[in-house]
């Protein structure tokens, strides 16, 4: 099985590899006579200038090849699985695990749960540090695999080891620290849980991750997220307006504290906070260099601001004719996102319809009724509640839904529906946009008539 993990997929054209006679289909077997565990083994073995390379073909032959080459340069290989190594599952039992709240029948993958530090280092995972030895500790600081995303929730070790329902879960300050103090950039998130790990003991994590700046070089509190499959599963209460508000109350104190004395916030609120309280988003500077955005915190103020950037930009001189006279004929479009997005969004779409004459630009909130109403979102949203709640309204020429909604590198949603599917059964040209502002605005316009496109491309 693990030469599986090890089987190269394809060689880069022209690289090295190619040169030296490695083809899809062989197995890495060891390079310079070292094992190669995983994606980080090989990643730091090839950084030297002179290498032995062996490879099996197929046909269970050994080939052996020295190579010599810049330091860092690349091989040009690819592999079947981008560890070359099978996930590393997690253990925990955690009180608010969004994994125990899907429904049955789902794909097999969503139900894998990883506690990988090397996702985090790949692809921005988090991780929670409690599957790690010691070893593979030592390994994240060998190879200063640099940023790391960690869970950490709270640093109370009692309330930890509670809320993870692990018992290896307490010493994560200790494990924090031995990171930052090797030259590891630290990431860190806390979900919060109302009336468990928020009020004092929020304050105590702020007050202990933050002691670590800038090895710790950011916070997020991001609500916890319950959908209504949580028969059996540990009692938990949703933030509501006034208990949203004490948090953004609270977090924004320790913002300014943090900014007095370290010159950064280091600690961020997750967009739906500010949503649930009904309070404005803080503005695009406020989020420092955006360090959480893949965690979706300051989602919306980035978007906002690409969005009317692009505006801005489209109402140069030079520009303004045409975007006041737009196209000839008027187009409808449609755009669906989520209830949290859809204040937001709509305020944003009327500014774009205000400079054209004959746009008619209409945007739907979808409910989640697949994971519920506590669910909402944009990125959760499924095929089937698209199709459901927009049959038999007027979508126009074109719906346009956020890249987000699907499965990465797939057209394809959290519940299995296909981009074409819903397309099929909307009777509507339906487009994926990318989360961006400044896209969003680009594919409104783009979809009016190909004149009006090649005015939009020259800017």
């Amino acid at each position: 099985m693990k030469d599986y993990f090890m089987k190269i997929q394809s060689v880069i054209p022209g690289s090295i590899a190619e040169e030296a006679g490695i083809e899809p289909g062989d197995v890495l077997v060891s390079v310079n006579g070292k094992k190669v565990k995983d994606i980080f083994d090989y990643r730091f073995f090839i950084s030297e200038e002179d290498l032995l390379v062996e490879v099996q073909k197929p046909d269970g032959d050994i080939l052996e090849v020295d190579i010599e080459k810049d330091e860092y340069e690349d091989l040009g290989i690819e592999f079947e699985t981008s560890l070359m190594d099978e996930p590393k599952s997690c253990t925990n039992k955690c009180i608010f695990c969004f994994i125990d709240q899907l429904p049955k029948g789902m794909r097999e993958t969503l139900y894998f749960k990883d506690d990988d530090s090397r996702l985090s280092f790949l692809m921005g995972n988090y991780v929670t540090l409690t599957n790690m030895k010691d070893e593979d500790m030592d390994r994240i600081i060998e190879y200063h695999m640099s940023p790391i995303n960690i869970s950490v929730h709270t640093t109370n070790p009692d309330l930890r080891i509670a809320m993870l329902r692990n018992r290896f879960a307490g010493n994560v300050m200790e494990r924090i620290r031995k990171l930052t103090e090797s030259g590891i950039t630290v990431n860190c998130q806390i979900v919060l849980c109302r009336d468990i790990n928020d009020g004092a003991e929020l304050d105590r994590t702020i007050k202990d991750l933050a002691s670590l700046y800038p090895g710790v070089n950011s916070i997020s509190v991001v609500p916890v997220g319950l959908t209504r499959y949580r028969d059996g599963l540990y009692r938990l209460k949703p933030f509501d307006r006034e208990s949203s508000r004490q948090v953004i109350s609270q977090v924004g104190t320790w913002q300014k504290r943090l900014l007095k004395e370290k010159g950064s916030r280091v600690v961020y609120i997750a967009d739906e906070f500010y949503i649930m309280a009904g309070l404005a988003m803080p503005g695009y500077d406020e989020y420092e260099d955006f360090p959480q955005i893949e965690n979706g915190v300051g989602l919306i103020a980035k978007f906002r601001y690409e969005f009317l950037e692009r505006l801005d930009e489209l109402d140069a001189p030079g520009n303004k004719k045409n975007i006041t006279k737009g196209p000839k004929h008027r187009r409808k479009i449609s755009i669906a996102t989520g209830v949290s997005a859809y204040g937001h969004i709509t305020e944003l779409v009327g500014m774009l319809a205000d400079r054209f004459e004959k746009a008619d630009i209409h945007v739907y909130d979808i409910k989640n009724d697949f994971f519920g109403e506590n669910v909402t979102v944009t990125g959760l949203l499924t095929g089937r509640d698209l199709v459901s709640q927009l049959s038999g309204k007027d979508l126009g020429d074109e719906l346009l839904i956020c890249r987000c909604m699907l499965k990465a590198g797939e057209d394809v949603f959290l519940d299995d529906y296909t981009v074409d599917m819903v397309q099929n059964e909307l009777a509507v040209k339906v487009t994926v946009v990318d989360n961006n502002g400044s896209e969003l605005v680009d594919r409104i316009i783009g979809t009016f008539d190909n004149a009006w496109q090649g005015t939009v491309d020259s800017l």
